[in-house]
């Protein structure tokens, strides 16, 4: 027959209720905390599941700072943009103006002046900071001032580079783009050939800008046109090869290699006008050409007929300077599109991450409080089954 000590009792109604108020206690610390896992013994594997989900959450979170962190410095960027297109129109709109021929020396004067003006705020804004103070424009080297003039020419201190931001575990975004692709990098004339026109040349000839109608027979070289009489013209290649040859007449179409462009005016003699491939120009470069045509002399018809082609070069690359801004501004508006439709999808990941995390961890609050009632229950009843059992020692009879 087993035999129950009185010490053994004791030792057994304590722990009964030790056990409870441990249960009535982590029941209490759910409830205060919200959450059903608050240590791994809880839960092993849902508390594993639950760290992959923290996880999950955190590089989210730090996706979605670098998004916020692209989208604003990007954000900086259309503006400048933005700015450089008006400030660039607004040179074009006095371009056209100076190449009126009813405008006088001292107007055109004045004129150059607007746009030397114009030519120091584009070097402002090539060097605009964002938000955190960092160059806009310099590439990787974002503390280092990428532009400065010195004299008629503007230098470029920065790099090619253009950091990339991750936004999410399979998309890294460009911040920005280097000052070397946005000012340096615009195509020279038509993007695929330029004209010009013989400083030596004494007669009223003009050529035109030009255009390729076909791309496909354009062959890559530096060729010059000359008149070999007043009404005869030749063209040579970088060789000195004859390519073609034709007859003169004033505004008509020349045609070789693809490329088609026109001669007004009446050259002389030996003028001679050059159609090289295109290379690039750098956006201060046209300004300080436009400026220093606008300061010209165009009193004799030959230095008129300079001082025309060469505002309709400039004219031209006004133009090009401002297609390649859009073409700029384009990019930067793609990337921003780019992190809103990431932003959207981790927003909805983690709608879902959320979801999953919350199922896993976060406590019914309702079963929790059932629970922790019929514990208190059940504690007091192991504290009152203690008091009784308290008393059943053979002492208490022996009193």
């Amino acid at each position: 027959m087993a035999r129950i000590s009185t010490a053994g009792a004791h030792s057994a109604a304590l722990q009964a209720i030790m056990d409870r108020a441990a249960a009535l206690a982590k029941t209490q610390n759910q409830i205060a905390t919200g959450k059903r896992i608050n240590s791994p013994a809880d839960d092993p594997s849902g508390a594993v599941r639950a760290l992959d989900l923290d996880k999950a959450l955190a590089e989210s979170d730090q996706w979605s700072r670098n998004s916020d962190a692209a989208t604003n410095r990007l954000s900086y960027e259309e503006q400048t943009l933005s700015d450089m297109t008006t400030l660039l129109q607004n040179v074009r709109d006095v371009a056209v103006q100076g190449a009126n021929a009813t405008v006088d020396a001292g107007s055109r004067a004045a004129l150059a002046q607007q746009v030397q003006s114009r030519l120091d705020d584009l070097v402002a804004i090539a060097n605009r900071k964002d938000a955190n103070g960092e160059y806009l424009f310099s590439g990787y080297q974002t503390l280092t001032q990428p532009f400065t003039k010195s004299g008629a020419s503007v230098q470029y201190a920065g790099d090619q580079g253009a950091r990339l931001v991750q936004t999410s575990s399979t998309q890294k975004i460009a911040d920005g783009h280097s000052g070397y692709e946005v000012f340096l990098q615009v195509d020279e004339g038509n993007g695929t050939f330029v004209t010009g026109a013989n400083a030596a040349n004494t007669g009223t000839g003009v050529i035109s800008s030009g255009t390729v109608v076909n791309p496909g027979a354009w062959v890559k070289g530096n060729y010059t046109l000359q008149f070999t009489t007043a009404t005869d013209y030749e063209i040579r290649d970088g060789s000195n090869t004859v390519v073609t040859t034709g007859t003169y007449t004033s505004g008509s179409s020349i045609n070789f290699n693809g490329a088609q462009f026109a001669i007004t005016g009446a050259p002389a003699v030996g003028d001679r006008f050059s159609v090289d491939s295109s290379t690039t120009e750098d956006m201060f470069t046209t300004l300080q050409n436009l400026v220093t045509t606008l300061k010209q002399s165009n009193v004799s018809p030959a230095e008129r007929a300079q001082f025309d082609t060469q505002m309709s070069a400039t004219l031209t690359q006004l133009d090009q300077s401002l297609d390649h801004v859009s073409s700029v501004r384009s990019e930067v508006g793609s990337r921003l599109n780019a992190i809103d439709e990431t932003t959207d999808s981790r927003d909805a990941q983690n709608v879902e991450l959320s979801k999953s995390l919350s199922d896993i961890r976060d406590l019914d609050y309702a079963q929790a409080v059932t629970q922790l009632n019929l514990q208190l229950a059940g504690l007091q009843a192991a504290q009152s089954s203690y008091t009784k059992i308290a008393q059943l020692s053979l002492f208490d009879y022996l009193r």
